[in-house]
């Protein structure tokens, strides 16, 4: 299921940073919101500190990066100490946000199929219509210079 220009789904979560985190929020900016199964595992602790070693290019390019798990905010916290990541991560602990967009569900993981976070990305835009949807990224390291690059390709 692509979400490729449709509305994004609308949400509301808790970050690390202390706030309550909405679509709303984020009326007016372009909104990288990316979704990693957990906290403190290698390809998610790869693809969290390549989009902190790009944020400032992001930044440049008025773009906000959002990470999104299942974890609690104390576990985020500790991932973001243990990594110096330069971003909020939100909780969604009941998987409704990644569920609505797209990044829960069935996966298959070692041969075997299972329920869970689906490694994926979205790009909003000002307008909250969704740029660009990785409905599964294989490679989470690489995955947040193809972001950046994306961003960058985008109409200024």
């Amino acid at each position: 299921m692509s979400l490729e220009g449709k509305p994004a789904p609308d949400f509301q979560l808790q970050g690390s940073d202390g706030t309550l985190h909405a679509l709303k929020d984020y009326a007016g900016k372009l909104l990288v919101l990316y979704f990693y199964p957990r906290d403190n595992t290698p390809g998610c602790t790869s693809e969290a500190i390549g989009f902190a070693k790009l944020k400032p290019q992001f930044d440049e390019l008025g773009a906000t990066v959002v990470g999104v798990s299942k974890d609690s905010l104390k576990s985020h916290e500790k991932f973001i100490c243990a990594y110096e990541l330069t971003f909020p991560l939100l909780s969604d602990p009941d998987s409704a946000v990644m569920t609505a967009y797209g990044a829960f569900g069935e996966k298959v993981q070692y041969g075997k199929t299972t329920m869970g976070t689906i490694r994926s990305t979205v790009v909003i835009s000002p307008e909250g219509v969704v740029l660009k949807h990785w409905a599964k990224v294989p490679k989470a390291a690489e995955h947040p210079d193809k972001v950046l690059e994306f961003v960058k390709s985008l109409p200024k």
